[in-house]
């Protein structure tokens, strides 16, 4: 249960003062749905309001704060004139102008002949002095409080600076003191004031420093949420490491056959993750193992060869991946090398209909079938298993941390390995992967050329399509990506259809199209068509970006290259290279070039190293965006910045390992401050892993 002190910040948005629903389900949409969620909005910006000149030496274009005498209210001959108030103090007059203004109100807040303070930008009409719509309008006894620096928030459409303002200092009169869950000697030695003390600071901007993620208060509060990460992390893994494994061990006779019929031998460091695999697999407790390698590093044959030790040992082993095109791409690779063992492989997604999934069904449930490939319809409630030992996970990040548990709950103790062919930076690793062990994947197989990367604009496309001619003719196939499956007004990107039309009448019907809204059966032909028959050009969105494997295609066209993240870019170069020919990249971008694209493509240019591809893109881009969107399966901060704070996260992290060691029911004093962090940062889920809580 969260702890009676927080209840407070997780109450609605609406218990706040002066916000109401409509205000609310705004806000919500950029804080969250509780009070906590504003005390994590922290200032973009600051106004400087401690500026209080004389009128007659008041500069223009600066905001200022100055005490005057209200003096003559010109009413308006016509609405869309501005209503005026002119006042004075011993130097000059100033003039306070209103557009739309309510009389009566401006009367009783400034009635003639009284003193106001007024703050606002200065501006010059004329000869006139004007402070137009003053930020703040307040009586003498108000000066010292108005001579301030004023936090300025990020907003949205519906919400006014003063509304936001309002709505944080009430979200901070609701956090209370808590118990510090910090370690005292880390806490004296970076000289990190108590949390709440750091709240109010972080709130509080002095100067521009003070907005910086490097500032004391905001440091302080960014190591809080990577703590309780990596915290959740920790105990995440830990509960599994108390989940005792089956222990299971192969003779190696299946893998004999398959290493066999391979062309190719395997490199160093898939020999390396395969013992990594044998080991966790015969260990007493369950795997979960996180396969990391750049696109082309032969992932695919390392799970096969796990998938056969499990069966070796008499079990089952699935394989699932996030779309039915990569599902059926492993499937095609994967069943050759399966028949050349005799084991009994079935491919199940949400195509498979009738009595077809019947039989799938029957087979995996009485154990006939021994290998299982597919997408999410793998883990439906009517799927059984005889007895499933292992799950191979592929592009986890297309999957949420629940899914990946559904399917290992569809066995007892079931080994997790998890593949993924976009590299990941370091610190993202920690804290997305935190509670999985890592192997990875460095050499690409033998015989692979580099692809020749260009950058080009979209004006030189006539030279582009008459290039692929000259490659087609040599019979090799090209791909050619389009950002967009229909033309958007908002944005002007070349559409995948119309692209499709215009290399129609080019080329005729060697042109093929693909993309994600249409069905499976048609994909498939058209992909077949591709692969087989007298498709040479297949223009597409990018739902080929993960997993195809077609060894005769050479050319890879991006269309609007600077539309898309580096990740991505790098992914769908990594379709092409794969067969023994050199392959060309080209990417096209419409001027003028933006400083980040310009940046991405140039890395593009220089480097085929996905791990490189990755940090560099982490440096860009920032966490939150890494993997093109938004992925269910990384964390979000709202505080800690990953491209700043890595030392942080590695401190955070070996600050979790120890608690965990020390206290791993978090039961000690710090132990049970800790739980409280644990709620304040939402990472709930985890606390139900402590035998006493």
């Amino acid at each position: 249960m969260r702890p009676e002190v927080l209840y407070p910040l997780f109450a609605p948005l609406t218990e706040l003062p002066g916000i109401g629903p409509k205000h609310a389900s705004t806000l919500e949409n950029l804080t969250g749905p509780h009070i906590a969620g504003l005390l994590w909005h922290l200032p973009s910006g600051l106004i400087d309001r401690r500026y209080a000149p004389k009128v007659a030496d008041a500069r223009t274009g600066v905001v200022a704060t100055i005490t005057l005498r209200v003096g003559k209210h010109r009413k308006p001959s016509n609405k869309r004139m501005p209503y005026k108030i002119y006042c004075s103090d011993d130097t000059g007059t100033l003039a306070l102008v209103f557009f739309h203004a309510h009389p009566d109100y401006l009367l009783k807040t400034l009635p003639e002949g009284e003193l106001r303070v007024v703050s606002g930008r200065i501006d010059k009409f004329g000869d006139e002095i004007q402070i137009t719509h003053p930020d703040h309008i307040g009586l003498l006894e108000d000066l010292e409080k108005l001579k301030a620096v004023e936090p300025v928030y990020p907003l949205t459409a519906g919400i006014s600076l003063k509304v936001m303002s309002k709505a944080v200092r009430g979200a901070l009169d609701c956090a209370p003191d808590l118990p510090e869950w910090l370690d005292p000697a880390f806490q004296k030695k970076q000289r990190w004031m108590p949390w709440r003390q750091s709240l109010l600071m972080a709130h509080d901007p002095g100067e521009e420093a003070d907005l910086q993620p490097t500032a004391t208060a905001r440091t302080r509060l960014s190591y809080d949420e990577l703590l309780s990460n990596q915290l959740a992390l920790g105990l995440v893994r830990l509960n599994l490491r108390r989940t005792a494994g089956k222990g299971i061990k192969g003779d190696g006779h299946l893998r004999a056959k398959v290493l066999e019929a391979l062309p190719f031998k395997l490199t160093s460091s898939q020999v390396q993750a395969l013992a990594d695999i044998d080991g966790d697999m015969v260990s007493g407790t369950r795997m979960l193992r996180l396969l990391q390698g750049d696109v082309g590093s032969g992932k695919t044959v390392v799970a096969l060869m796990a998938m056969l030790t499990a069966v070796e040992a008499g079990t089952q082993a699935v394989l699932m991946a996030p779309t039915e095109i990569l599902a059926r791409q492993h499937f095609a690779t994967l069943q050759p090398l399966t028949d050349s063992a005799g084991v009994g492989i079935a491919l199940l997604t949400g195509r498979e209909k009738g009595n077809a999934r019947k039989d799938i069904l029957a087979g995996l449930a009485g154990g006939d079938t021994q290998i299982a490939v597919g997408t999410h319809a793998l883990f439906q409630d009517d799927v059984d298993f005889k007895n499933l030992h292992l799950a191979v996970i592929d592009e986890q990040h297309k999957f949420g941390v629940h899914q990946r548990l559904n399917l290992a709950n569809k066995g007892e103790a079931v080994d997790v390995l998890v593949m993924t062919a976009t590299p990941i930076p370091r610190t993202l690793m920690l804290t997305a992967y935190g509670d999985m062990d890592v192997s990875r994947l460095l050499e690409k197989p033998k015989g692979r050329k580099p692809v020749d990367t260009r950058v080009l604009p979209l004006d030189r496309l006539q030279e582009v399509v008459a290039a692929v001619s000259r490659v087609l003719d040599a019979g090799a196939k090209a791909f050619w990506v389009c950002p967009l499956i229909e033309e958007s007004e908002v944005i002007d990107v070349a559409a995948a259809e119309d692209r499709y039309d215009h290399l129609k009448g080019v080329f005729g019907n060697h042109v093929g199209l693909i993309h994600g809204r249409m069905k499976g059966p048609d994909k498939d032909a058209v992909m077949d068509s591709f692969i087989n028959g007298p498709v040479n050009i297949l223009v597409a969105t990018t739902v080929i970006e993960v997993g195809v494997d077609i060894p005769a295609a050479t050319i890879m066209v991006i269309e609007h290259a600077e539309r898309f993240g580096l990740a991505q870019l790098h992914q769908l170069r990594g379709r092409i290279g794969r067969g023994k020919t050199a392959s060309t990249c080209l990417l096209l971008y419409a001027p003028p070039l933006g400083e980040l694209a310009r940046a991405r493509l140039s890395i593009m240019r220089e480097t085929e190293d996905g791990f490189r591809i990755a940090e560099e893109d982490l440096r860009l881009r920032g966490a939150g965006e890494l993997l093109g969107t938004r992925q269910s399966g990384l964390p979000e901060f709202r505080l800690a910045d990953l491209t700043v704070h890595g030392d942080l996260l590695k401190a955070a992290d070996d600050d979790a390992k120890l608690i965990l060691q020390r206290d791993p029911d978090l039961t000690s004093e710090r132990g049970q401050a800790l739980r409280t962090l644990l709620y304040l940062f939402e990472r709930d889920a985890a606390v139900k892993y402590l035998r006493s809580g």
